[in-house]
C-alpha cells in the first residue's frame, strides 16, 4: 500500500510564506488577492502550505503585511507595487538570472478573458494586455475596460449620464481621492476589439496610450489626467455564431 505523505500544513509547521499569508488572510486578503500582490498564479500560494514553497516571496510579503497594519495601505495595485520592489528572481547554477514562466494569455471558448495591471505596468505601456486585445480581436471579440484614475483627472462627475457608466454600480470611490470607472458591458455591447487593437498598433504597441487617447478623445478625461490602474476584458457577443 502507498505511504501518504503528510504536507507541512498537516505537521504543523507552516513555513514563513505561509504564516504570512495567514496573516494577509486574517484582515481580508484571499489567497488569490495575495497572488495578485505577488504577481503570480494562486496555485503557488497554495503550494506555500503543501509544498513548503515561497521562500523567495518572504521579503515582499514582510513588507506587505506591514504596510497593510501599519500604513493602511489597502489597495491591491499599491501592494503590488510595494511587493515588486522586494521580489528578487532566482538564479540558476551558473548563478544567471533564472527564466520566468509567463502566465498564457488565456481566452475561454465562450470568449471570456480578463487581464490587469498596476501602475508599474502602466508605465512601460501595459504591454502584457496586447496579446489579451490582439487575440480577441482575432476572434471577432467584444471588449470592456476598467480604468483608475484621480477623481480630479475625470471631466464629469460619477454617475453622470455623459460619460460611459451613466450609473454609479459602474464607479468605484476609494479612500485615496482616486476613481475607478468601467466602459463597455455585455449589457450595452461594449466595444469592438478589433477597433482597439488598432488604437494599440497605432499607438506603437501602447496600450495605455490608446486607452488615454480614446478617454480623451470622447471627452472624458482630461489630457493630463494618469491611468493608475487598467483592466481589459472580453466576450463573445450573443449574435456570434
Amino acid at each position: 500500500m502507498a505511504i501518504r505523505r503528510s504536507c507541512p500544513t498537516e505537521q504543523g509547521q507552516l513555513n514563513e510564506a505561509a504564516q504570512l499569508a495567514d496573516q494577509l488572510q486574517v484582515v481580508g486578503y484571499s489567497k488569490r488577492d495575495i497572488a495578485r500582490i505577488i504577481n503570480r498564479d494562486p496555485s503557488l500560494v497554495s503550494q506555500f502550505y503543501t509544498k513548503n514553497k515561497g521562500a523567495a516571496f518572504v521579503p515582499a510579503l514582510r513588507q506587505v503585511l506591514a504596510a497593510v497594519q501599519t500604513g493602511g495601505i489597502t489597495d491591491l495595485p499599491e501592494l503590488a507595487d510595494i511587493a515588486s520592489q522586494h521580489i528578487t528572481r532566482r538564479t540558476t547554477a551558473s548563478g544567471a538570472k533564472a527564466r520566468v514562466r509567463s502566465k498564457a494569455v488565456l481566452i475561454t471558448p465562450t470568449g471570456s478573458g480578463t487581464g490587469r495591471v498596476g501602475s508599474q505596468a502602466i508605465a512601460s505601456g501595459s504591454a502584457r494586455l496586447r496579446p489579451l486585445i490582439a487575440e480577441a480581436a482575432r476572434l471577432g471579440l467584444r471588449l470592456a475596460f476598467t480604468v483608475r484614475l484621480a477623481k480630479t483627472g475625470y471631466l464629469h462627475s460619477s454617475g453622470s449620464r455623459t460619460d460611459s457608466p451613466g450609473i454609479r454600480r459602474d464607479v468605484i470611490q476609494r479612500a485615496d481621492h482616486t476613481e475607478e470607472r468601467s466602459y463597455g458591458s455585455a449589457s450595452t455591447g461594449g466595444f469592438d476589439a478589433a477597433d482597439f487593437a488598432r488604437r494599440v498598433d497605432a499607438a506603437g504597441g501602447d496600450v495605455t496610450a490608446a486607452v488615454h487617447q480614446w478617454l480623451a478623445e470622447t471627452g472624458r478625461v482630461r489630457a493630463d489626467a494618469h491611468i493608475l490602474h487598467l483592466e481589459i476584458r472580453t466576450w463573445r457577443p450573443r449574435d456570434a455564431t
